[in-house]
């Protein structure tokens, strides 16, 4: 059926047929570009809706936290690699549909579920399923979540931003060389952003990595842009610590994470610590 290019995210991997792109989940299927993983279900929790991070999002509450394999950024810390940087071969999944998922929400009520996040790989290079189970889940009443990199191109996933109730997107930093680094776009996680604030409840998360992101002026940098977006947006500071394949330095210093913190309050209503 000849070469397809993905347009979902910056990477635009040109696929031949039956090649899977970068983010591991997305194919040429036929000359159709498709969502690999959909429904593929390689974790599910009962969280905490704190442990999305979500503070100000029904604070004390539960959700039904599903993830999948695959993502289309490459940050060498990745706590949930196992699943994350793995194909479908390379994992175990069991498929759920969208109306199958809205109904384990639905029996998990009266344990104090409020609904479904999409959480643990990177739900958006999936954004149909997410799409799919959070149509169901507002017809049922029950609310979503996504936690995100928010690296996809806005044309693309228009449709989703109206379904969801709650996002935490990661700003892994705020320069265009630290995310080259990743594999991503600054440019593109600020139009997320943005977007995202214009529907839902946005919360970010900012790792602090030693050496990489973690200096004073470029955390006033991010959160003077963050209060021009909307000062009320909720970020996280949070402590990093070695895993994967960044093991050559040790975790960032309670003090520095604190001291980002305090500096992001000057501009933001709601900083918060993680980790620490």
């Amino acid at each position: 059926m000849g070469e397809r290019i993905c347009n979902l995210c910056m990477h635009r991997c040109r696929l031949n047929d039956g090649q899977t792109g970068r983010c591991r989940a997305r194919k040429n299927a036929d000359g159709k570009v498709i969502c690999g993983n959909y429904g593929k279900i390689t974790s599910l929790a009962l969280d905490p809706i704190e442990k999305k991070p979500l503070r100000k999002f029904l604070p004390g509450s539960r959700i039904l936290s599903v993830g999948s394999y695959g993502c289309n950024l490459s940050c060498p810390f990745c706590q949930n690699h196992e699943i994350s940087m793995k194909r479908e071969e390379e994992v175990q999944s069991v498929y759920i549909s969208p109306q199958a998922l809205c109904e384990r929400a639905l029996q998990m009520v009266p344990y104090g579920n409020i609904g479904v996040a999409f959480t643990y790989n990177e739900p958006m290079i999936g954004y149909e399923y997410v799409r799919d189970t959070a149509r169901c889940c507002r017809e049922e009443g029950l609310k979503t979540a996504v936690v995100t990199n928010g690296s996809v191109f806005l044309e693309e996933t228009e449709e989703i931003f109206p379904l969801i109730d709650a996002w935490n997107i990661d700003l892994k930093g705020f320069t265009k060389q630290y995310y080259r680094k990743l594999g991503g776009s600054l440019e593109i996680v600020k139009e997320f952003i943005c977007r995202a604030n214009e529907y839902g409840h946005v919360e970010l998360t900012t790792l602090i990595v030693p050496g990489e992101n973690d200096k004073e002026e470029e955390m006033r940098a991010m959160a003077s842009w963050i209060a021009s977006v909307d000062p009320e947006i909720v970020l996280h500071v949070t402590r990093f610590f070695p895993n994967w394949n960044m093991q050559d330095r040790g975790p960032t210093s309670v003090e520095q994470v604190y001291h980002l913190a305090e500096t992001a309050g000057r501009y933001l209503e709601n900083v918060y610590t993680g980790n620490c």
